[in-house]
């Protein structure tokens, strides 16, 4: 399964994210809503963890932030995107719990609990 992206960014020019760029499995995009309370989950990336980058999720009750609203329900932090770009992200349940689980592709390295990163 390819993805199909790419970005051309000009200086002081906004531009749309791919809807491709990041795919919510059926259960992911179930999930959220039903957590959201009416709002949005956010997704973003910070420095941490034992991989060296970790994901950062949040609720917001509303946004402007349409280009880089992903399926009505995720709102993806733009400083994030060149980490998560052609990520798959699904709703796991496991004997040990459950949760969003982010399969991307650029990652070189993961921890085992899978919260952090290395690019």
């Amino acid at each position: 399964m390819g993805y199909g992206y790419s970005i051309s960014i000009t200086r002081g020019k906004s531009f749309n994210l791919n809807k491709y760029m990041i795919k919510l499995t059926s259960r992911a995009k179930k999930y959220m809503h039903s957590v959201s309370n009416g709002g949005y989950i956010t997704l973003g990336v910070k420095g941490g963890g034992c991989a060296g980058f970790q994901y950062i999720w949040g609720t917001i009750s509303e946004t402007d932030d349409t280009p880089h609203l992903i399926d009505d329900i995720l709102v993806l932090d733009p400083l994030a995107e060149m980490y998560v770009i052609g990520s798959e992200i699904d709703y796991v349940t496991e004997l040990g719990g459950s949760f969003l689980k982010v399969v991307n592709p650029t990652s070189t390295s993961s921890c085992g609990c899978g919260e952090s990163f290395g690019v």
